[in-house]
């Protein structure tokens, strides 16, 4: 798992945007969706991937907006996308195109990490499309990022609809312009992608044959999950992990605010925890480690057990905050300790999804987790994307647009062929998908599994449950391929 190694230690080491800080000084969680953006693919070199000869990389004139018809509507852009074609059967076969649904990511990370993908396409002798999330990495309208990131009129047409029907346009182009049309296509997508994957299925069946959904929290939306489950399993994995470990980390937050108290508190506080520059307030470092405990839960797996690791630590130390401290070196082992902003930043991508389509409430209330209480407030959310974006939230329209209330009967009587794949130590399966719908929209849950571990690239030292969890999305799948027949051209 070294590939997955350098990934986990580029997020950890680039941990910013895991909360949000408003205008009052009030923190509260922010989805972290997009924190896997930033503490994870993003920092991958693009020109590190060794297999690039193995693929080409394509620029698609894209439509800016597929639901209009005003004059500005038909501004094109260029998207990109790539293509994988070194095992396809070709059109004549009627081997299988997957098309990898980007995230909210540069797409070149992508086709880096997601090996598993690799795995289906040899397997069935498909093609593989990856097609990259406007408004993420070159796929710019407007021209560039600081166009097309320049206020709320240019950001107005990045969101999870528009770029569903550019995932259809580009698909439905490069089977005409291949001659690949007797070709079903499998949507696969990670996290957020994930969820743009089952979707994609679901407004576009005649586009997409099935889809497995990675990691997909699609019901993490207001009134469909209490908003601590992300808290919740982040608590149950460290506890878990280690009991006292746990408590130590849930009893940190009050010796935290009792040297705070004291006079020079946060000069202490800083020196305590080496922070690279000195602490203005005590929420900077709460919540900066609150970051940190999230982010190793999410991306914990069972062959690097960093969990453990930062627990082993803390049990060298007598103090609680020089535990705590031991824990942070045992897994970053810098020469000091970045204090990031928590605030929304305008130039990235995922805050702008955050504050109008993509709000997944995240808090916590007394005693109910480890960390201390910090229920989601709407309005401060709000009030916080108005000011840095200019634009109000709408939290409820996500579920409404894509059938989140009522999404059994949603999945039962309108979908099939959807894989849902979750691991119960992933925060996010609080918002999955986790039992079987129909004989067709399956659920497939492992107990140890973290966020997207399943469709990162084999290794010979996977424990058995993650073979197993992957031979049974290729038996699916095989299933769906079976039973596929070319269309009628009538």
């Amino acid at each position: 798992m070294a590939q997955l190694n350098l990934l986990l230690l580029l997020k950890l080491s680039l941990i910013i945007s895991v909360a949000l800080t408003c205008v009052s000084g009030k923190h509260f969680r922010a989805a972290k969706l997009g924190a896997k953006n930033r503490l994870m693919p993003t920092k991958v070199d693009p020109g590190s991937i060794n297999d690039s000869q193995q693929y080409e990389v394509y620029n698609y004139t894209q439509t800016l907006d597929h639901f209009n018809f005003n004059p500005e509507s038909y501004t094109t852009f260029q998207q990109r996308y790539v293509v994988d074609s070194r095992y396809w059967g070709g059109p004549t076969n009627s081997s299988p195109i997957f098309l990898y649904t980007g995230e909210e990511t540069n797409i070149m990370a992508d086709v880096k990490f997601v090996g598993f993908v690799r795995v289906l396409a040899s397997r069935f002798k498909g093609l593989v499309v990856y097609i990259e999330h406007r408004y993420y990495g070159t796929s710019m309208p407007f021209g560039s990022k600081d166009e097309a990131y320049k206020n709320a009129s240019t950001l107005g047409y990045f969101t999870s609809e528009q770029a569903l029907a550019d995932y259809a346009q580009i698909i439905i182009d490069f089977k005409k312009n291949n001659s690949a049309e007797n070709c079903p296509v499998i949507a696969i997508g990670t996290s957020y992608g994930g969820m743009l994957a089952s979707w994609f299925r679901m407004k576009y069946p005649h586009a997409a044959y099935g889809a497995l959904a990675v990691s997909a929290p699609i019901l993490y939306f207001m009134g469909l999950t209490p908003e601590n489950g992300y808290a919740s399993i982040v608590s149950t994995d460290w506890n878990s992990t280690n009991t006292t470990c746990y408590n130590t980390i849930r009893e940190s937050w009050f010796e935290i605010d009792r040297v705070a108290a004291q006079p020079q508190g946060l000069s202490s506080l800083s020196q305590m925890f080496n922070t690279c520059m000195p602490l203005n307030t005590t929420e900077d470092l709460k919540y900066n480690l609150e970051g940190i405990y999230d982010v190793l839960a999410q991306y914990d797996n069972p062959m690097d057990n960093y969990l453990q690791t930062f627990c082993n630590a803390t049990g060298e130390k007598t103090y609680i905050l020089d535990k705590i401290m031991a824990g942070i070196d045992a897994i970053y082992g810098t020469s000091c300790n970045d204090i990031y902003d928590m605030s929304f930043d305008k130039d990235f991508g995922w805050d702008w999804q955050s504050c109008t389509e993509m709000v997944m409430p995240m808090g916590q209330g007394e005693n109910d987790t480890m960390f201390q209480a910090n229920p989601f407030d709407l309005d401060e959310y709000t009030k916080e994307c108005q000011q840095v974006f200019g634009v109000t939230p709408r939290p409820y329209w996500a579920p409404i647009e894509f059938g989140g209330y009522g999404i059994k009967t949603v999945l039962e009587k309108f979908a099939s062929n959807i894989i849902f794949s979750n691991g119960l130590r992933d925060p996010y399966s609080s918002g999955g998908v986790l039992q079987n719908i129909s004989d067709t929209v399956v659920a497939i849950s492992t107990k140890e599994g973290h966020h997207c571990l399943d469709i990162s690239t084999p290794d010979a030292t996977d424990p058995d449950w993650l073979v197993e969890q992957r031979n049974t999305e290729i038996n699916i799948i095989e299933g769906w391929l079976s039973k596929y027949t070319v269309p009628s051209a009538n």
